[in-house]
C-alpha cells in the first residue's frame, strides 16, 4: 500500500472518531480549525502558482465558513445577525482572494477567523 494513502486513511479514521464523539462546541472548533487549515493551504498553493489546488482549498474554506454561518440560529437569537454578516463578509473576501490571487485577503480572513475562534475557545473554557 502507498504510505501516503495509508496516512490519509488513518487521518480520516481519526477525524471521524473525533467528530462522532465531539460535543457541539468542539464540532464548531473543528470547523474553524479546518477553515484555517484550508486558508493556509490555499495561500501555499497561491504562492506556488498552483491554481487548481488554490481554487479547491478556497472553495473548501468558503464551504466551511458557509457551514458555520448556516449553524447560526438567527430566529431564536437575533443578536447573531452581526456574526452572520461577518461570515458573509469572510465568504465574499475568500471569493475575491481567489479571483484576484491576493494573499493579503486570505490573511485578512484568517485573522478574522482566528479572532472568532479565540472567542469561541474562551466560551468553551468557561463552560468546563
Amino acid at each position: 500500500m502507498n504510505p501516503m494513502l495509508a496516512l490519509r486513511q488513518y487521518q480520516k479514521i481519526g477525524s471521524q472518531a473525533q467528530t462522532s464523539e465531539a460535543s457541539p462546541h468542539r464540532l464548531v472548533q473543528m470547523l474553524m480549525e479546518g477553515g484555517l487549515d484550508r486558508i493556509a493551504q490555499a495561500k501555499g498553493a497561491m504562492a506556488r502558482k498552483d491554481i487548481p489546488n488554490k481554487c479547491v482549498f478556497i472553495g473548501k474554506a468558503i464551504g466551511i465558513v458557509g457551514g458555520l454561518r448556516e449553524g447560526l440560529d438567527l430566529e431564536n437569537d437575533p443578536t447573531l445577525v452581526r456574526q452572520d454578516s461577518l461570515y458573509h463578509y469572510m465568504m465574499k473576501r475568500l471569493a475575491e482572494a481567489n479571483a484576484k490571487n491576493d494573499e493579503k485577503m486570505l490573511d485578512e480572513v484568517a485573522g478574522l477567523l482566528i479572532t472568532v475562534k479565540e472567542g469561541w475557545d474562551a466560551i468553551g473554557a468557561v463552560q468546563q
